[in-house]
């Protein structure tokens, strides 16, 4: 089934070159379906390239999905075109009286300031106290989980003494929660930040599950348990040359970093990396909007 996105939107033309199923809004009007109602809080600076990213791991599911874009009225992109933003997306006062199935809330490359530096951190705790009673499960991922774990449970961040940077492996801790249903014994996943969270205050807290776990990388997945919170410290939904990008872009810029590590063949960054995470990613997402949005919302929001 397809995902239902408008019709002048950017990532439509590259997901349907990969023969990805996107149904436009002009199309999906005459279908007699209820469609899930899923809302992207897009906080990443490249907005066009996330979109794309998540309505591709999005769209590998037999359920029809209808996306609405976000953005915090309280910070000004740099990296997006007002035009775009205006043509897509919707601020917090334009859906706070609305209901959703799911919410999304993505990264945001402010992991090293403190979560009240932020100059949107009062307006996305609004935001993630509306989600408990607006929305059926929110997926929040990498700074975005961070920041929902200190939130809601009170789990603080902790510097990393080096950037965590590539991509890890993960095992699985529990195969009976159905957000891992169909996991290898071992799979991968991106990783891109410099802070973390430690594996024993997570355990500590008895309203969360720790479920996946890098041995290298630390808590992976972690779920409320009530499983309305999805917490995801990496970044499954990354394209190939997305961790390439990060590392050319801070060449050229004249900063200090590694090479991102498992990902280059032989380490050598002019070689096209591996994609290894492709099929987890597609996984994860399909499992969440089935056992956690799907069949857990009721059919009137």
């Amino acid at each position: 089934m397809p995902i239902r996105i408008p019709d002048a939107l950017p990532a439509k033309q590259i997901l349907e070159a990969e023969r990805v199923f996107v149904m436009d809004e002009s199309r999906a009007t005459s279908q007699d379906i209820r469609p899930l109602q899923i809302l992207i809080l897009n906080l990443m600076p490249n907005k066009i390239q996330t979109e794309t990213q998540l309505l591709r791991a999005l769209s590998n599911s037999p359920l029809q999905v209808n996306v609405q874009l976000m953005m915090v009225r309280t910070h000004r992109s740099k990296n997006t075109s007002v035009e775009h933003l205006s043509s897509f997306y919707k601020t917090f006062d334009d859906v706070r009286n609305s209901k959703y199935d799911g919410l999304i809330i993505t990264g945001a490359p402010v992991e090293q300031l403190a979560f009240s530096d932020v100059d949107y951190w009062d307006e996305l705790v609004e935001i993630m106290d509306w989600s408990k009673t607006n929305v059926t499960s929110t997926f929040h991922i990498c700074w975005g989980a961070q920041a929902g774990l200190y939130h809601h449970y009170g789990i603080n961040k902790v510097a990393l003494p080096a950037k965590m940077f590539g991509v890890f492996s993960h095992v699985v801790l529990d195969y009976r929660i159905p957000l891992l249903r169909g996991f290898d014994d071992v799979f991968y996943a991106p990783h891109s930040r410099h802070t973390g969270n430690r594996r024993e205050n997570i355990d500590d807290c008895p309203n969360l599950k720790l479920i996946a776990y890098s041995p290298v990388a630390g808590p992976y997945i972690v779920i409320s348990a009530d499983h309305k919170q999805i917490f995801v410290m990496g970044h499954s939904e990354y394209d190939r040359d997305t961790l390439k990008n990060e590392y050319f872009r801070d060449v050229d810029k004249g900063l200090k970093i590694e090479k991102p590590v498992n990902y280059f063949p032989d380490d050598d960054p002019l070689r096209t990396p591996k994609m290894t995470w492709r099929s987890h990613a597609h996984l994860l997402f399909s499992n969440w909007l089935n056992y956690y949005v799907y069949q857990q919302t009721p059919y009137i929001l």
